[in-house]
């Protein structure tokens, strides 16, 4: 299997050199900027997505709606670490030399990676996460799953991973995130759902709404229901 994508005149390779032509032409200010996107910013970016929409999905709907949803975002991140559990054995199996050691006059930008290449584990944590946050709420998903796609390009801009390699990724982090999602969601709800029930840190899971009602509920358990009228001294020494 290691030979893999060893002929110049693959479509995999030709993409490579397309898109790894790129940083050639490109200032070196760009490709230090793309250097640490594609190592760092993107993965540093999709956490931040992550915790903007746990912000905003405790702002909005029930209760039950944001367990549910904190319950994915939280499935999010562990998803991505399944996938590259995963990726592990299939990287041993494959045994892909990474592209800059099969061809020549790549431009790479990160030195020092000695490992497999296929499948990429930046694009499998990336796309684990963008699903995961795309299964608890669409339009920050949507952000997230751009993200990834941008992690795969830098990969391939990079000269670190083949285009394929990218692709797999991207099908090892859906694959994690979407299949075992109704067992970690099963497992997850009924813990996050007694985490709201915290004193402590029920604010974690809580929507404002939630939140809003609980304080209604303390605020109206010591006053006394309209109409009724408070009990005058005189009555309490007549009955006596």
């Amino acid at each position: 299997m290691a030979g893999l994508a060893l002929d110049g005149s693959n479509p995999d390779v030709s993409l490579l050199y397309d898109i790894n032509g790129l940083a050639k032409d490109a200032p070196a200010s760009f490709d230090r900027v793309m250097e640490f996107v594609g190592e760092y910013g993107i993965l540093v970016a999709l956490v931040l997505v992550v915790v903007c929409c746990w912000w905003s999905v405790r702002r909005h709907g029930s209760l039950e709606d944001s367990v549910t949803a904190v319950a994915g975002l939280v499935w999010a991140p562990l998803a991505a670490g399944v996938a590259v559990l995963v990726n592990v054995p299939i990287r041993g199996f494959v045994e892909r030399p990474r592209p800059f050691l099969d061809h020549k006059g790549l431009e790479v930008l990160v030195a020092g990676k000695t490992d497999y290449s296929f499948v990429s584990d930046h694009a499998t944590m990336a796309m684990a996460i963008g699903v995961g946050v795309f299964v608890a709420q669409r339009k920050f998903g949507l952000a997230a799953l751009a993200l990834a796609v941008i992690e795969g390009f830098c990969r391939v801009y990079m000269g670190v991973h083949y285009p394929t390699d990218v692709v797999g990724g991207f099908a090892l982090g859906t694959a994690v995130a979407l299949l075992l999602t109704p067992l970690a969601l099963a497992l997850l709800t009924p813990l996050l759902s007694a985490v709201s029930r915290s004193a402590r840190l029920g604010w974690f899971v809580r929507s404002r709404a939630a939140r809003e009602a609980d304080l209604t509920a303390d605020s109206g358990a010591g006053t006394r229901p309209l109409g009724i009228p408070e009990p005058r001294p005189d009555d309490n020494n007549l009955a006596a």
